[in-house]
């Protein structure tokens, strides 16, 4: 199936039930524990989004539970890595980076001029970019 098409069924609760897939340990999930865990008002529900992400190309249904089949990055995915079970957003890297280099010229700053002032104003604006950059993406997952 095309990401064409599975960006434009992958939104809402079938969203959020594939992000507690790429989120699990195993990648495999229940009816019952999608229902508990998303806090859905009957299991037909989580049925039905499961069904739909197994229509998508995106699951495997084994036993009664289901299996992720394939990882896609569409819409608000393309902003995340994973890291183990953990969903980070990209931006985190690069803030946690400059955040860390930031740090480290404040422990080294010996003296105040025009180039460390300049270097602080520099710092402190990238700094800050990344970091509102990283909670306004953490703020859109699913």
């Amino acid at each position: 199936m095309s990401n064409d098409k599975i960006e434009s069924e992958l939104k809402g609760n079938t969203l959020r039930v594939y992000w507690m897939l790429l989120k699990s340990q195993t990648g495999v999930i229940g009816v019952r524990e999608v229902q508990r865990t998303l806090r859905f008002s009957s299991p037909a529900l989580a049925s039905y989004h499961l069904t739909k992400l197994e229509e998508l190309g995106l699951v495997e249904k084994t036993n009664g539970e289901y299996r992720l089949k394939r990882e896609v990055r569409v819409g608000v995915l393309k902003q995340f890595t994973k890291v183990g079970t953990l969903m980070l957003p990209r931006y985190m890297l690069y803030a946690a980076m400059l955040t860390t280099l930031f740090l480290f010229y404040l422990t080294q700053l010996r003296e105040v001029n025009f180039y460390s002032v300049f270097a602080l104003v520099f710092g402190l604006l990238g700094t800050g970019i990344f970091w509102y950059e990283t909670l306004r993406v953490w703020r859109q997952k699913p």
